[in-house]
Formats: structure tokens, sequence, C-alpha cells
């Protein structure tokens, strides 16, 4: 079963009848076009159906007039391993948030392994496990086939120039939230930034009070003094720095400022009407900071959009490219765009049924989750109507081995 799953192929998929199609990109949300092609899992062509080449589709998916968007991708996430958490003790969390529209995951630190290892050669032995299994279970299609980037190793004092070195060779990209270790002050902190980012490995740095046993507070002396690439939580996991601090954050720093649903909700609206404000919205990213005590929100990023959307008043439209171009962006992906070349993970979206809203944007404004009719990763078809979002008013079918007439 794993073999076959991890030799699977969208083949040509044909996505027709897009009712309204989210780009991702907050500079162009909303792009005029009512088809999407895809071939052995990439986008190959995003336009007018009588413009794109649909003849000898393996799969046709009627969106009825739904609304697509690229999947989201859920920029702060601990996992360990498997679709399992010790944390909360929960089977299954991964695949419950591909049912919310999650279709990547970006750890921050595999830190809820029991008994995690704190010497060096166990922190850079769990990295490169984790990045070895996770990059293993997608290609099983295990927690729904969301792309788990994992292997974030949270650095310890002593480490040296030579262990990222050897991490980064072993495929380890990513670091573990900087500040949830031995390593607290901005000057130590800073030189590991930089050797990480000479390895082509991206950082994240805890921002805000105490997590988890071991932390402490990463003020924005000590965010800004390490110039990390990611303001992990800039809203606090889960206690916030001040609005002021936050300022000051968003106002000298150029990096990434992350929003997380685990965290103060008014800094998180501040936060991103400050961003907008001066004109750098291009830098606000969304994640969850699950699992974590608050437990595992399989809508949260969803309710993260709704959030934003509603409180800070910033068209939803802008608020969905948070959750998946900008992430892409600042993450270095390749998917989070609906654009020729990228992989093709989308969300099918209608308004919820009975929201007050007159269609799915405007619900989103008022403050409602939207449903979730279908999710794809890679061009293959993960699950139908979701199981935790509410009903969407419609949903999309698919129309196997067809070929399109009319």
């Amino acid at each position: 079963m794993a073999l076959a799953a991890s030799i699977e192929s969208s083949g040509k998929v044909v996505i027709r009848r897009v009712g309204l199609m989210l780009s991702g990109d907050i500079d162009q949300p909303i792009l005029d076009a009512d088809t999407v092609v895809v071939e052995d899992g990439l986008i190959r062509a995003v336009g007018a159906e009588k413009d794109c080449d649909t003849a000898g589709a393996h799969r046709v998916i009627d969106c009825r007039g739904t609304a697509i968007a690229p999947g989201l991708i859920d920029s702060h996430t601990h996992p360990v391993f498997g679709d399992w958490t010790p944390r909360q003790s929960q089977l299954g969390w991964i695949d419950a948030c591909m049912h919310g529209g999650v279709t990547t995951m970006i750890s921050a630190g595999e830190v809820h392994l029991p008994g995690r290892p704190k010497d060096i050669l166990g922190v850079k032995a769990l990295a490169i496990t984790a990045q070895r299994a996770f990059d293993g279970m997608r290609a099983a299609g295990v927690g729904g086939g969301v792309k788990v980037l994992a292997g974030a190793p949270v650095v310890e004092k002593g480490m040296v120039e030579q262990d990222f070195a050897e991490m980064a060779s072993a495929g380890v990209r990513l670091l573990g939230e900087i500040g949830l270790g031995s390593v607290k002050a901005g000057n130590e902190a800073a030189v590991m930034v930089a050797w990480a980012r000479k390895h082509g490995i991206q950082s994240t740095i805890h921002t805000g009070g105490p997590s988890i046993p071991g932390s402490g507070l990463i003020d924005e002396h000590v965010v800004l003094e390490a110039d990390a690439d990611v303001i992990g939580h800039v809203n606090g996991g889960h206690t916030s720095l001040s609005y002021r601090s936050v300022c000051m954050l968003c106002e000298r720093s150029t990096r990434a400022l992350e929003i997380v649903h685990n965290g103060n909700e008014r800094i998180a609206i501040l936060t991103a009407r400050h961003a907008v404000e001066l004109k750098c919205p291009h830098r606000v990213i969304l994640g969850t900071d699950a699992p974590a005590g608050s437990g595992v929100q399989p809508l949260g990023i969803l309710r993260l959009i709704a959030l934003i959307a509603s409180m800070a008043e910033i068209p939803a439209e802008i608020v969905f490219g948070f959750a998946t171009g900008n992430t892409a962006r600042m993450r270095s992906l390749s998917q989070g765009l609906i654009e020729v070349g990228r992989p093709a993970d989308l969300v099918f979206l209608d308004k919820a049924q009975h929201s007050a809203g007159r269609d799915l944007l405007n619900s989103v404004q008022l403050g409602d989750i939207p449903g979730v009719g279908m999710v794809m990763i890679d061009g293959i078809v993960r699950c139908q109507r979701s199981r935790n979002t509410p009903p969407a008013s419609e949903v999309p079918i698919i129309i196997e081995g067809s070929t399109l007439r009319g």
C-alpha cells in the first residue's frame, strides 16, 4: 500500500467551472480564470476553459461555481513522529488539519518528543531522523499526504558551524524556535543564525513569554539582535510582548511576522493592521503553534483567516494570501500560489451553509469559517467534503476518465 501511494501520479486533471480563484498572491489576489489544468501534480494551465487544453483528462473536477485557493500553509507546527502528538496523546491530527484545508506544515521544532535529546549529537540526530521520517511518511500518503517539513533542531550552547554544515548536508533546512533551548541571548543566537543562513538553513525565533519548561522570555531586543528569518509567533505563544514592543519589531526588522492561532488574539489583529499601515503586508504569515498546551486546532488557519479579515478589517482575499503565497515566498516554497509550474496543492471552498454572508469572501469578512468541499495535494484528491468544517453550501464533484463536452 505504501509503495503504491509513493508512486501515485495525478495524471491529467481538469478543474473547471471555478466561480472564484484566489491566487495566493496579495498583489493580485483574485484571478480572472475559471479553469486549471494539472499534469502529473503540477499546474500546467490557468485561464478561461476555452483557452485551455482540456482533452484527454484522467479526471475532471466540476467546481460548480465554488472557489479554489492554494492549499493553506501552517507556518508554525510542532510535529513529533507520524500522525501522532504526545503533547495531547492524539492520533490523526495531521489528517484532521488537512480536512481544514492545510496541505503544508512547517516544523518549528520537534520539541514535544518525550526525553528530547539536548546534547549536540542527539540534537543533530533527532533533526535528521525527523526530516527523513516525515519525508517518508508523505511519500507513503500517511497523514492525508500533507507535506510536513520537519527536522528543525532546537539549538543548544556549544554548537559550532560544523554542526550546521553537517545537518545541512544531511537535508536539514530549518531551525526550531531559538529560545526553546539553552541559547537565549541575542548575541549567541545571532552567531548561530548566521551559520544557519550560510548553510541554507532557515531560522525562527521564539517571541514573548515562556511556553514550555526550559524556554524563557525572548523580548524585542533579543529578536532584533538575533535577526532570525522568521519572528515566530509575534503575537506570543501564548504570552505576547506589549503592542509597543511588537510595533518595534514591525518597524525595525524586515523579517517575516508570524501570527499564530495559539497566541494573543488582540495582538494578532493589531499586528496585521500595523503591517498594512507600514505597507509591508507581504511579511505577514500565519501558523497555529500546535500541537501545544491549547491542543490541536484542525481549523486553526481558517479560524485565524476569519479573525484577521473580520476584526482587522483586511480584505479576506488578502488574508488568504497571508496563509499561502506570503508563506511560500518567505519560506522559499514552490507550493502556495496558483501559477503555472507550481504544485497543484489546492483547497476547494464555499461559504458555510446558512452563513449570513452573501458569498465566500463576504462570509469570511463577517467572521465565518468557510466550508471545505475538497482538498488536493500534488493533483491528487485527498478528501472531499470536510469532516471538520461546517458544510459548504456547494461542493465540487469528480467525473472519472471524462472528456469534456460543452
